[in-house]
């Protein structure tokens, strides 16, 4: 029996290599920015629509809005940018939209001090508090997105660790199409 050194023993899990680390976060980031840039354009558009189109109140406009695009970003997550996560669970559900109606919040109350602290409550003014106050909500989901509701799922064997030989973080993992590094 002849033991490699180099490659430890058989099927033993690796720390992942730090570029491929920072490939998988870059990637990562562009996905969420993808379902993120979908959600903000419903954003903008429903809150433009509301406000200044049917002309209802700009804090009802802002978190309208905000929720129509919480909806639209929960099907590009689910389905787009973390599907390789745990699978839909009611928990998972839960979590988003606590966490979302917490990014709602915080973007409201962002909005609010912009628009009525600022008076930055004309047609460009209300957009730029809109865009100043989605961006630092946005920052916040990002985080607790990817940390607490599109988590690894434990039972799919996520163990944290690069699998040398298949090339795939599940453990016990054979080489296939679903798992490219």
């Amino acid at each position: 029996m002849t033991v490699n050194l180099f490659e430890g023993r058989v099927g033993a899990p690796t720390p992942v290599p730090v570029l491929v680390r920072t490939r998988r976060i870059a990637l990562e980031v562009v996905k969420f920015a993808v379902v993120g840039g979908s959600g903000v354009a419903v954003n903008f558009l429903v809150f433009n629509l509301l406000l200044h189109g049917v002309g209802s109140g700009a804090m009802v406009a802002t978190v309208v809005a905000s929720c129509v695009a919480m909806t639209n970003n929960y099907l590009g997550f689910r389905f787009f940018a973390y599907r390789d996560r745990a699978s839909r669970s009611r928990q998972q559900i839960v979590l988003f939209f606590v966490f979302s109606g917490l990014g709602v919040v915080m973007e409201s109350v962002l909005f609010y001090m912009q628009y009525h602290g600022f008076a930055m409550n004309g047609p460009l003014g209300s957009n730029m508090a809109k865009a100043v106050s989605i961006m630092l909500a946005s920052a916040f989901r990002f985080l607790v997105y990817r940390t607490w509701v599109f988590q690894h799922n434990a039972r799919r064997g996520w163990s944290g660790h690069w699998n040398r030989t298949s090339g795939c973080r599940r453990a016990g993992c054979r080489p296939s199409a679903h798992c490219s590094p």
